[in-house]
């Protein structure tokens, strides 16, 4: 890695002293990763050369939120930057152990998250997830909001990019006109991660679980939850311990799939149609 970037990044979060260990970071797919360690501290360091404008202020400013919810932990955020080329995040380095009550209290953690509640749907701020932008804005309900900006906005990315057509731009047209069928029209707007799957929790010291990477947003809780699924990565303590706390809605099972529709239409804008089969089976289920 670029020592100047480290540097530098270092520098904004006042830490001057010298470095003596930059070490590539195995994990995500979108940016390069480091841990850092200094006379002063230990950090993780995330840098991507062409990042979209705002890409890491939304990551900061999504784990503030979460951060102000007094419930699940989150690294603290030193510093970031978002110019051309030097795009970068400088995180607390985050290390522990398992123990056989961290799914326990992560579960705790989100469904305490989940009981944080404003008036509005949506965010005031773009967010992204993974590389795609995430068109937000502030709505009376969550029908609209999850219609017209999460779902329309990867319709329109999958239209411009062809990956969307035909047959199945017909049943993405249909559903989203007819979306008031399924989702209820009163429902909290609660604070909710955005991107709620197994790679975006880690463990910390003592066994305290971390969420990491937001696309933060105020929402049906159950739409996180959804997310939890698609994936993997999330134990049976996990969900015992969040319905103890915030039990799940009976709805929740007739809607899950519709929900997990956004990350799979997420997945195939940025890896292309081998979720195409997938997208179409939810597609199909609500619109036949």
């Amino acid at each position: 890695m670029d020592k100047r970037l480290a540097g530098q990044a270092l520098y904004h979060a006042g830490d001057r002293s010298p470095i003596h260990v930059i070490q590539p970071v195995q994990g995500g797919s979108i940016n390069r990763s480091f841990y850092l360690e200094t006379d002063e501290g230990r950090y993780f360091l995330k840098s991507h050369p062409s990042s979209p404008e705002g890409f890491f202020h939304a990551e900061a400013q999504g784990l503030q939120v979460i951060r102000e919810t007094n419930t699940i932990q989150v690294p603290e955020v030193f510093t970031y930057a978002d110019q051309p080329g030097e795009a970068f995040i400088l995180l607390e380095w985050i290390e522990g152990n398992a123990s056989e009550q961290t799914e326990r209290l992560l579960g705790k953690g989100i469904a305490e998250m989940h009981q944080s509640h404003t008036r509005l749907h949506g965010f005031h701020d773009h967010t992204f997830i993974g590389l795609l932008p995430q068109q937000n804005g502030l709505y009376e309900n969550w029908v609209d909001y999850y219609k017209r900006s999460k779902l329309y906005t990867q319709y329109e990315l999958g239209v411009q990019s062809g990956k969307i057509s035909g047959r199945r731009r017909e049943r993405m047209e249909k559903l989203m006109a007819e979306m008031e069928r399924w989702i209820p029209l009163e429902v909290q707007a609660s604070c909710l991660h955005g991107d709620l799957w197994g790679g975006n929790w880690i463990t910390g010291p003592d066994g305290a679980p971390f969420v990491i990477d937001p696309s933060v947003l105020y929402g049906d809780r159950h739409f996180d939850l959804a997310f939890t699924e698609v994936f993997g990565g999330f134990s049976s303590d996990f969900y015992r311990a969040y319905e103890e706390v915030f039990p799940i809605e009976d709805y929740y099972h007739d809607i899950k799939p519709l929900y997990q529709l956004y990350y799979l239409l997420v997945h195939l804008n940025l890896f292309g149609d081998s979720y195409g089969s997938s997208v179409d089976t939810v597609l199909k289920r609500y619109t036949g």
